[in-house]
């Protein structure tokens, strides 16, 4: 996945700028992004705090992780399935 150029306390600052009363338009001139851009970050990152947005990094690269994890353990059980199938 590539990486975001902003760091999640950028982000929430952005927000934070726009819900105090800034047009969207300017945040989003100031920073350098698209209007569609910024919507999706206030849709997953809006009435969080700096330590939440950095908790919810950690869940998801854990979530990942196992994710990985589980697809590995299937595709084992598929070949151990196939050779006592075939044996």
């Amino acid at each position: 996945m590539r990486k975001s150029r902003f760091t999640e306390a950028q982000i929430v600052g952005m927000i934070k700028e726009q819900e105090a009363g800034m047009p969207t338009a300017e945040v989003c001139r100031k920073h350098g992004l698209s209007q569609g851009r910024f919507y999706k970050y206030k849709s997953k990152y809006g009435g969080m705090e700096v330590s939440d947005a950095a908790k919810l990094r950690a869940l998801e690269g854990e979530n990942a992780k196992l994710k990985r994890l589980l697809a590995d353990t299937m595709l084992d059980n598929v070949v151990l399935k196939d050779l006592l199938g075939k044996g």
